[in-house]
């Protein structure tokens, strides 16, 4: 028996209970069921910013026990029964995903591994029968299950992502961009309430995917955030102009001479981006442009190294060079009281972000693993540690469980340029700080958590 958290209508659609004269019923008599109503039409309008669900369930094989003997008291039947609970499982967290009925994941997660919610309709007795809970647990120490569930958790997540967010530059509506986020934010803690008393290599595991996957979350929807308003820098001429003249007047002989004794870049390879970066600035290019030139630098960076073996290492020298010159040009931009700094910072972020998002993505594909993976491998390593903290490796901003040395020190970071609210501060000629930008979009994420990389 399946599990079934929602409606038993057709996958991938919402459900509605009209009344009986085919109306949505008395919604004035009622003002819950008119909330409810207005919930059900905001996620119906959501889901046409989803990408396509019917590709985004993995083909599942199966557990490869050759050479291997089973765990004592399982018997190949169990192996069976436990590989199709595991799909039953993923096609029912895809179906609550795609719903947008995100709470009812941890219901999932509890029934699957036998810590059924108090309110429980009784359906872990009937998985019960198929697979007693001891066998489950057994299988859980199997170095193939462990590798089984781990392949098919990094493809079902990258596919759920790839479901919630299919274009990282696509405006989406905050409100959906704000459900994500508290979905991201909310997993880690419910997976571990949902697996407690399973053995410690099977958390491992299960931990490592879903940290990445929360992780990747809350990444692209700050980067899909950055990238909107960046929007009204890059179509706002009088700033585009601004930011020309302070990048003229920057000395990138002397940003190179600085940065070459660290990054050994070859002169001339720097000097063309330069080039190319101000040309791009100056025919004021559309985001996508942008990001078309950008993917096209990494291509050039990193064709030399394809189908050798220090491609992941060339991408994440590349990655750290970029941050650093980066880095350096707007040391530049401070210290000369560029009237563009707070758009220059904002541009910055996004380039960043979107680069770490090319490269990501460029790795997985010469590694024929999904992104997910490449990330979760780092998760899986950590999470065999019970006392990490993965929302702290790859999260630009301030969480509410972070040391307050680490909060005060990220507060200093931000003195200049308080991307928070997306209104970065200036130095103006007189050197005081003065408004940025004043197209930016007054916008936050009002999360605790806004992470970028």
């Amino acid at each position: 028996m399946r599990q079934q958290p929602i409606n038993t209508g057709k996958r991938f659609k919402t459900s509605t209970t009209p009344g009986k004269d085919g109306s949505d019923g008395d919604l004035a008599a009622n003002p819950q069921n008119a909330a409810v109503t207005e919930a059900q039409q905001q996620q119906q309008s959501h889901q046409q910013y989803l990408g396509d669900a019917t590709q985004a369930l993995p083909q599942f094989n199966d557990i490869d026990y050759s050479g291997k003997q089973l765990p004592e008291g399982v018997t190949k039947d169990d192996i069976k029964a436990f590989q199709s609970l595991y799909r039953e499982h993923c096609e029912a967290i895809l179906d609550v995903v795609v719903n947008l009925q995100f709470a009812l994941v941890e219901a999932l997660w509890q029934t699957f591994w036998r810590n059924p919610p108090a309110e429980s309709n009784g359906n872990e007795n009937e998985l019960e029968k198929r697979l007693p809970k001891v066998k489950l647990y057994a299988l859980c120490k199997s170095d193939p299950v462990l590798k089984y569930l781990q392949h098919y958790d990094h493809m079902l997540y990258q596919g759920l992502v790839e479901v919630l967010i299919p274009d990282v530059l696509r405006p989406i509506p905050s409100a959906l961009t704000q459900a994500i986020r508290n979905f991201a934010k909310s997993l880690e803690g419910w997976l571990k309430n949902s697996m407690h008393g399973v053995p410690q290599e099977m958390i491992a595991a299960k931990l490592g995917a879903v940290s990445a996957f929360a992780q990747t979350l809350r990444r692209y929807t700050s980067l899909n955030h950055l990238a909107q308003a960046a929007r009204a820098v890059l179509q706002n001429s009088s700033q585009i102009s601004q930011m020309l003249n302070d990048l003229n007047r920057v000395d990138f002989a002397n940003v190179q001479e600085q940065a070459s004794w660290v990054c050994q870049c070859d002169d001339q390879v720097v000097q063309r981006l330069e080039q190319d970066f101000k040309l791009t600035l100056q025919n004021q290019n559309t985001l996508e442009q942008w990001a078309i030139w950008l993917e096209s630098v990494v291509n050039q960076v990193l064709t030399p190294h394809e189908g050798k073996p220090d491609f992941a290492k060339a991408a994440r020298q590349f990655l750290l060079k970029w941050s650093f010159y980066s880095s350096m040009v707007i040391r530049d931009l401070t210290l000369r009281s560029a009237a563009s700094f707070g758009s220059f910072h904002l541009i910055r972020l996004l380039y960043d972000e979107y680069m770490f998002y090319l490269i990501e993505h460029k790795v997985a594909a010469a590694t024929g693993e999904t992104p997910i993976a490449v990330m979760g491998e780092l998760y899986f390593q950590l999470a065999r540690h019970l006392d990490y903290n993965p929302a702290s490796l790859f999260s630009l901003d301030i969480t509410d469980d972070e040391d307050q040395d680490v909060d005060k020190k990220r507060s200093q970071d931000k003195a200049e340029a308080d991307s928070r609210d997306w209104k970065l501060p200036v130095l103006g000629g007189t050197g005081k700080l003065s408004s940025a930008a004043d197209n930016l979009p007054n916008k936050k994420l009002k999360t605790n958590d806004t992470a970028t990389s």
